[in-house]
């Protein structure tokens, strides 16, 4: 009884970890799964696709409730690049350093602030929706009745909604850079008085069409990334309305972090450990 008992204990102690790596595998496989399905997701479903890029940018009720992802994507990047703009003004000043507060602007907005931004609007705003969709389905076994009726779940749901966030987030994205640079430069220029022409000089120096396109590969990587684990986790939902909900929790969370760590990784991979500011070579 007593080698018995340790053996019990032994597997349940062990069990979390197990379970672990199989719901870790599970997701490697639907991820890869997911990608290697696009193309025929947009070749047989393209409808679908188009309804979701309509969705993710605009919404499909008012502003307020259910709106689109562009206008929090704007109010958000504007946001946080005027706390940019003012603190790294007051910064700068400091030292004696404020006229160079454009090679700020177009350092920070363009390589971080910018695509971390976007990213963390889109997980909130359409990661979350797409889980609760996803969900929902799966515990009123609607993806069952889909494979009953001979059509494939995962790039009929999965694929095609990864497509729509790929495409939706390129304009997205733009708009929120350009609200970065506007809301900078309005809380440098009107708020605390310097010259605009010296802050368009050292903004045009150092930004450059590498970074930018940098920044928006960063940008799409990410929303790839996003769609993904906010995918898998609605899809594989269980334990009912309490389980979605939990499980858009846990997406979220996921998301987040990998944003944050990827990001880490990108701009090492992009610009070097010990980047280089174009314009002026140090």
């Amino acid at each position: 009884m007593s080698v018995r008992t340790l053996t019990v204990n032994w597997a349940r102690a062990v069990r979390p970890a197990v379970d672990s790596f199989v719901g870790l595998g599970r997701h490697a496989t639907f991820y890869g799964s997911t990608v290697l399905h696009l193309p025929a997701a947009l070749a047989r479903y393209w409808r679908h696709v188009i309804r979701h890029i309509s969705e993710i940018s605009f919404g499909s009720a008012s502003l307020l409730a259910g709106g689109g992802t562009i206008g929090v994507v704007f109010a958000m990047s504007a946001v946080a690049s005027t706390q940019i703009g003012l603190e790294g003004y007051r910064g700068l000043e400091l030292i004696g350093l404020s006229p160079m507060t454009g090679l700020m602007s177009a350092l920070i907005n363009t390589r971080e602030i910018a695509p971390v931004v976007a990213s963390v609007a889109l997980a909130a705003k359409v990661g979350t929706s797409f889980t609760a969709q996803l969900g929902a389905m799966r515990i009123s076994d609607e993806i069952d009745a889909l494979e009953a009726m001979a059509v494939p779940s995962l790039p009929f749901l999965v694929s095609t909604r990864m497509a729509a966030a790929f495409v939706s987030v390129i304009p997205l994205y733009l708009v929120g850079l350009f609200a970065s640079y506007a809301a900078t430069s309005l809380a440098v220029v009107q708020f605390k008085g310097q010259s605009s022409g010296t802050y368009d000089y050292y903004f045009n120096l150092l930004l450059t069409p590498g970074d930018v396109l940098y920044s928006l590969l960063k940008a799409v990587l990410f929303a790839m990334v996003i769609t993904l684990v906010h995918c898998a986790h609605g899809f594989y939902a269980t334990g009912g309305p309490e389980g979605v909900g939990k499980a858009a929790g846990r997406a979220l969370r996921t998301s987040i972090v990998s944003v944050a760590v990827l990001d880490v990784l990108l701009s090492i991979a992009f610009w070097g450990l010990r980047p280089t500011l174009p314009g002026i070579g140090g």
